[in-house]
């Protein structure tokens, strides 16, 4: 009995090997990262963040999109597997080419290139004009709004937690350029976690916490005649027709509101979002960070166009905006150079989320905006000495 109870357990160790061999045959690889649509998989990965639920098909793809993410990690220095799905989308590059070097005839979706449309990266000569007359406006003011030698002239921004970190950085290398007008007074009014969406009641805290900042600084409302509005929302959904047109509304009623509360604000300067391909989460991923450069040129093409909604001349009415204008456009492809700039954004310039700038994407910013506010012909006017 006993050489026979061997016999058996002898034979199950010896099979062992091929019964492994077995099981790993029919156990499914990890598919290639390259047969997943990474959109997609991003989709889906903020709708479970969100607390939507999945059904089992979707579930399943994220699942094999995890998997691929991580098999092709394996090995790489500093790249761990990891569990931690949030990270598993990061790219250095999305191929999507910059507004500002897309032509006329270039098409995004339905869009075609250029800050201001038709591969125009500069207002047409009917905008720049007006441009050039509220320019003429913007003098220092006294505490009360009226013309003074003494006066100030103030420079806000609007928006939330990356244009924070970006303009305070920016305000602090300006302060110091010897560029800067010794008028000119700089505040930084946009806060963490309020993005445009936040900004959209007229009595909502971000401008409860914008009056102060501007108190603080020894300047009043009456005295702020420019603006920075950087557009953005907190986990957009959908294709650009559907988070494009919420943030386009978002936005309106922002600049109907900073009008409303500056009564001397002359110009407002629109900006985008940084590249957003490393993101670890569905706050500001790809392709809604670049997307978000079209309802800024929407906006602007809408008062363009006379759109009463954004009228800026009393002459024609009810004066509800400021001039609109293009800011500095800080989008680039990643680790893809621009053609005029060369501007890359390096996984180093973003902080571990990927989709706040570290301190070194802070400084990119800062200066890159330092450069275009004292050197644009329709900036220089306010900012320069």
């Amino acid at each position: 009995m006993l050489r026979i109870l061997s016999a058996v357990v002898l034979g199950v160790v010896l099979a062992l090997p091929a019964m492994a061999q077995e099981a790993n045959r029919q156990k499914p690889a990890a598919p290639a990262a390259s047969e997943i649509d990474s959109n997609k998989a991003r989709e889906l990965l903020r709708k479970r963040q969100a607390g939507d639920r999945l059904t089992a098909e979707e579930a399943a793809y994220l699942e094999r999109a995890i998997a691929a993410r991580r098999a092709g990690q394996q090995g790489r220095p500093g790249r761990a597997g990891g569990s931690d799905s949030r990270a598993i989308f990061g790219k250095d590059k999305v191929g999507f080419k910059p507004l500002t070097e897309m032509t006329g005839e270039d098409r995004y979706q339905d869009q075609d290139g250029g800050l201001y449309g038709g591969g125009q990266n500069a207002p047409p000569e009917e905008h720049r004009k007006a441009a050039e007359a509220a320019l003429a406006k913007i003098e220092p003011l006294d505490a009360r709004g009226q013309p003074a030698v003494d006066g100030r002239v103030v420079f806000v921004s609007i928006s939330m937690s990356n244009a924070t970190q970006e303009f305070s950085k920016f305000k602090e290398i300006a302060d110091r350029d010897p560029r800067k007008s010794p008028s000119l007074t700089i505040v930084d009014c946009a806060q963490g976690g309020q993005a445009m969406a936040e900004w959209v009641a007229a009595g909502a805290q971000p401008w409860t916490v914008a009056e102060r900042r501007i108190t603080n600084a020894g300047v009043t409302l009456d005295q702020v005649q420019i603006a920075w509005i950087k557009l953005a929302n907190k986990g957009p959904r959908g294709d650009l027709a559907e988070h494009g047109k919420k943030l386009e509304a978002d936005t309106l009623a922002v600049i109907q509101n900073a009008k409303d509360r500056f009564p001397n604000l002359r110009i407002a300067y629109l900006s985008s979002r940084i590249y957003g391909g490393y993101t670890m989460g569905a706050l500001n991923p790809e392709p809604y960070a670049y997307e978000s450069a079209f309802p800024a040129r929407w906006l602007i093409q809408r008062q363009m166009k006379g759109d009463k909604a954004l009228n800026f001349e009393a002459s024609r009415g009810e004066v509800k905006s400021p001039l609109l204008l293009w800011g500095p456009y800080l989008w680039a492809d990643g680790v893809t150079p621009r053609a005029a700039d060369k501007l890359v954004y390096t996984r180093e310039d973003l902080a571990q989320d990927g989709t706040h700038p570290s301190q070194a994407g802070r400084e990119k910013v800062a200066k890159l905006m330092l450069e275009f506010f004292a050197n644009n012909e329709l900036t220089r006017p306010w900012f320069a000495r």
